[in-house]
């Protein structure tokens, strides 16, 4: 369908070949509501995607290497990212920055949505890189602290920024506002739901709400591609 999230399409490249797309969830745990969530919004959370992907003998590892387009090698399929006894080849991944995040405000009229004020130079803390960002050296992390995409992303959750990574409509984005030189700047976290040359169409799950944003106020539209651990 073309309604499906990309996340679920290319999860679907994980199925195993004898059971329907329900079937592979229910053998996983995963209990229908959240199956459908995914299906419509994408970004599951990390524990979802290790039951999918361990019932298909597979693991997160591969598939953030095939999101991303990367290689990535462990020494088990069913290995999740967390799992200590995973070996990986090659050089040790370089830290994540943690950057400083705040409640904002923005005097833009019409701007109806939760702003979040970042530090670009305020690293509090440098966390394990996951694998699916090891080839983009922009990227960061940062706490959400509003509650604008509950449940999606809940307030003091960790999660990944990626500049370098292709963005899709139906992809949770984070918005920097104003000019791209800012150090210190605003920024909004929200699904992308229509893009044009003159503007962005924007979606807020707490309350739901849907926004046009001006293009001459982005200085950025970067990916989030999901919470860390």
């Amino acid at each position: 369908m073309t309604d499906d999230s990309p996340v679920y399409r290319d999860l679907l490249r994980f199925k195993p070949n004898d059971l329907s797309p329900n079937a592979w969830a229910v053998k996983a745990g995963v209990s229908r509501t959240v199956w459908a969530d995914m299906r419509r919004h994408g970004n599951p959370s990390r524990r979802t995607l290790e039951k999918l992907l361990n019932a298909a003998n597979s693991s997160l590892a591969e598939f953030e290497a095939l999101r991303l387009g990367g290689e990535v090698r462990v020494d088990s399929w069913s290995a999740s990212l967390s799992d200590p006894r995973r070996s990986w080849t090659g050089a040790t991944l370089p830290a994540l920055d943690l950057i400083a995040s705040e409640k904002g405000e923005d005097g833009r009229p019409g701007l109806d949505l939760e702003i979040v004020r970042i530090c670009s130079r305020h690293v509090i803390d440098r966390l394990q890189r996951p694998a699916s960002l090891a080839g983009d050296p922009n990227a960061f992390a940062i706490t959400v602290v509003g509650e604008a995409m509950r449940p999606r992303f809940r307030p003091g959750q960790r999660i990944a920024v990626s500049p370098g990574a292709p963005i899709s409509i139906g992809d949770d984005v984070f918005v920097r506002l104003g000019s791209t030189d800012d150090v210190d700047h605003t920024a909004l976290i929200a699904q992308l739901v229509e893009r044009t040359e003159k503007s962005l169409k924007l979606r807020q799950f707490h309350p739901d709400r849907t926004v046009d944003v001006d293009a001459t106020d982005i200085a950025a539209v970067q990916k989030i591609p999901g919470e860390l651990i």
